[in-house]
């Protein structure tokens, strides 16, 4: 490949996990391209770069990727990992073991921090080597940062696909992403606790399980075991249906029998 061949790799300004691109090497086994291709796709990561890999393109690869067979047409393959890293501002080997080599080691998730502060401007790569050997010493060396994922040391072995499902992890998290809670998990606001505790307040008064003149800390101490439940909107509508119906019972409902 000659230098007008070189391929041009675009930078997306506004999402930083377009700007991540995933470098597999000498990858041997098909399944395991396209279980991290779906590992990928899951975290919104769709840069794929294949170094020399053994069998490639393969149906097992498709069958793997399970659907994230848009990040497996657009994989490029390279002959050599200078050609995949080409562009990149950075480059983290993701390796479980340590190595003599003039690479500064972090795990995984101070790595992907770094990595998206780089990829908010500049593309950045993470290298994951062969099944059996991982990454050779030059291959480590190519490369800016060390990182490993802190497995159990009595067992240390992790799939390559598994791995790049944790790095895309930790890459995702690090670009601010969290679960957004639905309707039925939104916590209640201010008001609508206080307005909560106020309905309570008055309907204990009412049924005579407080008494005014002797409040005794009771709705301190009430407070304080619902502050620690957090209170979610549809709880406090729950709780204030049944508050409100100690005052008004509505009465059995159609075809209930009454003892």
């Amino acid at each position: 490949m000659g230098p007008l061949d070189r391929p041009v790799f675009y930078v997306n300004t506004t999402d930083p996990l377009k700007n991540i691109r995933i470098v597999l090497c000498a990858t041997a086994h098909p399944g395991n391209i396209g279980a991290a291709a779906r590992a990928m796709r899951t975290m919104g990561i769709t840069d794929l770069a294949l170094v020399n890999p053994q069998r490639y393109p393969d149906p097992q690869a498709v069958w793997m990727a399970a659907g994230a067979t848009d990040v497996l047409e657009a994989a490029r393959v390279c002959v050599s990992l200078g050609e995949a890293l080409s562009g990149v501002a950075l480059a983290v080997a993701c390796s479980a073991r340590r190595r003599d080599v003039a690479v500064p080691m972090v795990d995984a998730r101070a790595a992907a921090t770094e990595a998206v502060t780089i990829a908010q401007q500049r593309p950045v790569a993470l290298v994951f080597g062969n099944e059996t050997s991982g990454l050779s010493n030059d291959e480590v060396g190519a490369c800016g940062l060390l990182a490993s994922i802190p497995v159990n040391a009595d067992f240390s072995s992790l799939n390559v696909a598994a791995a790049v499902q944790v790095f895309c992890y930790e890459l995702r998290m690090a670009c601010g992403a969290a679960l957004l809670p639905d309707r039925a998990q939104e916590l209640a606001s201010h008001e609508e606790v206080e307005a909560f505790y106020e309905h309570l307040e008055r309907t204990i008064t009412a049924t005579g399980f407080l008494n005014p003149a002797h409040p005794r800390k009771l709705m301190y101490r009430l407070r304080r075991m619902f502050a620690r439940s957090r209170l979610q909107v549809e709880e406090v509508n729950i709780l204030r249906g049944i508050l409100s119906s100690l005052i008004t019972p509505k009465g059995p409902r159609k075809g209930d029998k009454s003892d």
